[in-house]
């Protein structure tokens, strides 16, 4: 599986913070600033959109992340989109569609969560 350049980039900013305390401290103060550090690229965040970075490597506490509704009650299906359902096509999403902060599963070593 390929990562897309966002994946890739998340990996390292979270690799980073595992390794590096004072990069964590920054990163949480400044989310912002601290990347572009890392990178040397300045990020293009819409305008209205804020980062926000909780250190959540706690191993004795679990964290749900609520992201905000999406608004689906007018939303309606294009022709190939209809097309594809009904042939019963697969659609993968990418997974920054889905969960746009949620990194690759295999790169993060939590424990599952069983309801």
């Amino acid at each position: 599986m390929e990562f897309t350049k966002e994946q890739k980039l998340y990996h390292q900013i979270v690799k980073k913070a595992w390794e590096d305390a004072d990069f964590k401290r920054e990163l949480t103060e400044n989310p912002l600033a601290a990347v572009e550090k890392l990178t040397g690229v300045k990020l293009n965040i819409p305008e209205g959109k804020k980062i926000v970075v909780r250190d959540q490597s706690n191993p004795s506490t679990t964290y749900i992340n609520i992201p905000h509704a999406q608004q689906t009650d007018d939303v309606e299906l294009n022709e190939e989109q209809l097309e594809t359902v009904a042939g019963g096509s697969y659609v993968s999403l990418p997974i920054d569609i889905i969960c746009p902060i949620f990194p690759p599963y295999d790169t993060m070593p939590i424990d599952p969560i069983i309801f």
